[in-house]
């Protein structure tokens, strides 16, 4: 017997065919169902119960299912997971359907691909920070890479030669990496170790020539010249991005706006294991807290937050363009009111640039409408705000760029309610009086019989009938009845024009009117045709909204400068921060200089932060000695972070800063293993250390924490020794070295761009104590003893330390021969324990209290017992 496969299971496989490398949501009235090796995987994904329908060749056919209302959680559970998601929906209702055939299968087609890159959904993003898709062009031997946030429309594009990727790549932390069939093998160490997503395309959506056509074509001009001077990768890397929005987005192009060319020139560099060690937006620990943009972050909008992170990861090396940002930050921190002022303003805005991606997709609904209604309201009572006074350029445009957007304000105004639903479909969203279908379809649909009886009293004035009434049943809908008496007068002229006749029964006559049929048949279909109406109007609107989306994204821009600089203003008021000087010289001079994350940690805790100068001006290096905890990391990572946040345009965590522009920031502190590569900490230690002598020019800042710690004394000794001679010699840049290696001290006579610091400390009864004062000269000792002690090693293996400490350093002051002697001597454990201390004999005190019950004892008789404890106390002196 040969086993038939049902329609809607050949509708279902016809269409998974299509995507073979995403899971199937397949509508089905309120579900999306999953069948085959997709139930099966999904059901595992999103911990659902897996189930069965029917057979297919011969065996049962898995299946799982999830709720359409809520399916967007499931959709981010599985993007999560690296799946991507086809989501196919019903293309008509069922009862149309059965017009073409009691057996016809209800249309069903996919209208969305589903992927890391190409959420728009709040519910699925972060609202503070970006989601990019980024994509690589290669044209011969020149590579660009591209990237693009479409719920925000940000398309930028960057030439980048192949070194250059890995810190770009995890400058913007892309969720889904394009690349073309046949590159993926080059790129994906890359792409993996940025923790994106790789999708591959065919090499035809990467040519420049007809990509270069389909970018002018989505941007509306003959060339794209107006954009910047793009070369053929550039081209290659866009229009890898604009098929791929094709395909997943299912023709329906989101709202991108035109290209940026960046220039990596033009920022400064910052390595993978740079950001990792500064946890710039990420702590070493996973997760936003305890990252200097968690620290920093005043923001009060999402756009602003978004800015943040963008400036953040990208400090400028552009003097007019970080003195116009610093400008911008002194202005309102002079003027705390006008800040406070701003932000209260800010405070009501809306994610502008989401909801209108949102509306473009055909994603949005009537709140984002409001968002845009809203948001607008707001910008103009900022731009009365900023009238105050005289702004810098970079508020004054902002200022400039909020106006204008009445005609969109006062439209969606008048069209929506206050408060909106999310949906459109729930309806109810357009105000009264702003359609008068709308409001008439409403009338009939709330207020049925009232219209009816309005009718009713119009034609017993036309007939002079008291006793005709208009009546319903599911047989003949709304008629008008009479007695058999007055029959006659309905069936004459001039009355029988108007009315006709319907039924006869034993003692009336009924009758109707094409008034009263449409009437009917309006009142039963009023409920929808409010609805269709409304969303036609919605539709409407959402065109005159998007034909403003020029505007409006300078717009959602405008607010984002504003929130960002009025928050740097308000931390740096709230903290002491002070406006640092920038030049193009070689200077690094912080006087009072603290680490912005540390500082707010120990003042949660109520305790203070020990500041500290740095000067490289004079002497470009510093090599810092001093012991374990003494502050040497944070004393290295806060001056990295105070020229991150300058150049970035903030003011900085000191009490004086002038830095000179720097061109890259190499920080190598902390130690980490990379066991999936087969690289040991020293291994990882090592080869960023070759990435920093390899790159750094002179115009970089290197931090460097204890090289060559991690392989024998005197290699390592070397290594450093070398190193350090290194980044002297031929980098001749800017840099703070740390060690436990004291021997290297001795280079500050040798190397006169070199010059000693240490971590100050003082000893108490056998104690170390960190005063965490960076101070010039050099530490004569580590105190790891003391460390491990405090760490609480247990005190037979401090004592037993102590003791080959001592021998090993008479060793090394006798001699090499010296030394070996006393190591031999030294065994490891060959001390003889200490015998276990005998118990103690207890007191007559301890006696007296174990026979004690607190909770019996009166006010009179503590008091007594006190006196009782104290006479023991002494007689046993």
């Amino acid at each position: 017997m040969t086993e038939t496969v049902t329609p809607m299971m050949a509708q279902y496989l016809e269409l998974k065919a299509q995507y073979q490398d995403a899971i199937l949501f397949y509508r089905m009235g309120d579900f999306y169902e999953m069948f085959f090796d997709d139930a099966v995987q999904a059901a595992a994904a999103l911990d659902i119960a897996l189930t069965k329908r029917g057979k297919h060749d011969g065996a049962d056919i898995p299946m799982c299912g999830v709720p359409a209302h809520s399916a967007e959680s499931y959709l981010l559970t599985l993007i999560r997971k690296g799946f991507r998601v086809a989501v196919c929906e019903q293309m008509e209702s069922p009862a149309e359907a059965k017009k073409r055939g009691h057996k016809a299968v209800v249309k069903r087609d996919v209208v969305r691909l589903v992927t890391p890159g190409t959420l728009t959904e709040d519910s699925l993003l972060d609202a503070r920070r970006h989601n990019f898709l980024a994509a690589l062009g290669r044209v011969r031997d020149e590579v660009a890479l591209a990237w693009v946030d479409i719920s925000t429309g940000v398309m930028r594009v960057m030439r980048c030669p192949v070194v250059a990727l890995a810190p770009e790549l995890a400058r913007l932390a892309p969720k889904e990496v394009l690349v073309a069939d046949g590159d993926e093998a080059d790129f994906r160490p890359l792409i993996e170790d940025a923790g994106a997503h790789l999708t591959t395309l065919g090499r035809a959506a990467f040519d420049s020539t007809g990509g270069e056509k389909r970018l002018c074509d989505l941007f509306h001009v003959k060339s794209l010249d107006a954009f910047g001077s793009f070369g053929r990768a550039e081209i290659a890397a866009l229009a890898g991005i604009t098929e791929y929005l094709e395909i997943t987005q299912k023709g329906q192009l989101p709202l991108l706006r035109p290209p940026v060319l960046e220039s990596r020139a033009a920022l400064m560099q910052i390595d993978a294991a740079t950001r990792r060690s500064l946890e710039l937006t990420q702590a070493m620990a996973g997760g936003r807290a305890g990252s200097l943009l968690d620290a920093v972050d005043r923001t009060v909008t999402a756009a602003g937050a978004r800015l943040l992170e963008r400036r953040l990861s990208a400090p400028s090396r552009q003097l007019d363009v970080i003195a116009r940002r610093q400008d911008a930050v002194g202005a309102l921190h002079d003027d705390p009111t006008l800040t406070e002022d701003i932000r209260d303003h800010l405070r009501g805005i809306h994610d502008l640039d989401r909801a209108l991606s949102r509306l473009a997709l055909e994603r949005g609904g009537p709140r984002d409408l409001a968002a845009v209604r809203n948001t607008i309201e707001h910008a103009r009572r900022l731009y009365e705000t900023l009238n105050r006074g005289d702004l810098p350029d970079l508020l004054s445009e902002a200022q400039a760029a909020l106006a204008g957007h009445e005609a969109v304000h006062d439209l969606l105004d008048a069209a929506l309610i206050a408060d909106p639903p999310l949906l459109a479909r729930d309806g109810g969203y357009i105000a009264p009086g702003f359609d008068a279908d709308l409001d008439e379809a409403r009338k009939l649909r709330d207020e049925g019989r009232g219209v009816i009886a309005g009718m009713q009293a119009e034609f017993v004035e036309v007939t002079g009938i008291n006793a005709l009434k208009i009546k319903h049943n599911n047989v003949l809908g709304y008629f008008i009845e009479v007695t058999s008496t007055h029959a006659e007068r309905m069936l004459a002229p001039p009355l029988s024009d108007t009315f006709i006749h319907r039924q006869t029964t034993a003692n009336q006559v009924r009758f109707t009117t094409v008034e009263l049929n449409e009437i009917e048949s309006r009142i039963l279909n009023a409920g929808s045709e409010a609805l269709e109406i409304e969303k036609r109007l919605f539709a409407q609107l959402t065109e005159s909204v998007l034909a403003e989306q020029a505007a409006l994204g300078q717009l959602s821009r405008a607010l984002a400068e504003c929130d960002l600089a009025a928050s740097l203003a308000h931390l740096a008021r709230q903290d002491g921060w002070t406006r640092p000087e920038i030049d193009d010289s070689r200077a690094f001079a912080i006087d009072g200089g603290r680490h912005p994350v540390v500082e707010a940690a120990l003042s949660r805790a109520g305790q203070p932060f020990v500041a500290n100068g740095c000067d490289l001006t004079e002497t470009p290096i510093w090599l810092l000695t001093g012991p374990n905890m003494a502050g040497k990391s944070t004393y290295l990572r806060q001056n990295a972070l105070i020229a991150v946040l300058a150049q970035m345009g903030a003011f900085v965590p000191a009490e004086r800063a002038h830095v000179g522009v720097v061109s890259q920031i190499f920080s190598r502190v902390g130690a980490s293993d990379d066991l999936a590569r087969g690289r040991s900490t020293f291994m990882v230690e090592m080869v960023e250390t070759a990435a920093i002598l390899n790159q750094a020019d002179d115009r970089a800042l290197v931090i460097l924490d204890e090289i060559g710690r991690g392989t024998a004394t005197y290699d390592g000794l070397s290594i450093a020794w070398a190193t350090l001679e290194h980044l002297h010699d031929v980098n001749r840049c800017r840099a703070l070295f740390a060690t436990h290696y004291h021997e290297m001290s001795s280079l500050s006579a040798k190397l006169d761009g070199v010059d000693n610091a240490t971590v100050s400390v003082k000893e108490w009864d056998g104690d170390v104590i960190f005063l965490h004062e960076v101070k010039k000269g050099t530490a004569d000792r580590s105190y790891g003893v003391q460390v491990a002690r405090l760490a609480g090693l247990p005190p037979a293996v401090v004592a037993r330390a102590k003791v080959v400490l001592d021998a090993l350093e008479k060793g090394e002051r006798e001699g090499g021969a010296a030394r070996k002697a006393v190591i031999d001597d030294l065994p490891l454990f060959a001390a003889t324990p200490p015998p276990a201390p005998s118990p103690a004999k207890r007191s007559a005190v301890e006696d007296r209290l174990r026979d004690i019950h607190p909770d019996e004892l009166t006010a009179r008789d503590a008091l007594n017992l006190l006196y009782d404890l104290k006479d023991l106390a002494q007689s046993s002196d």
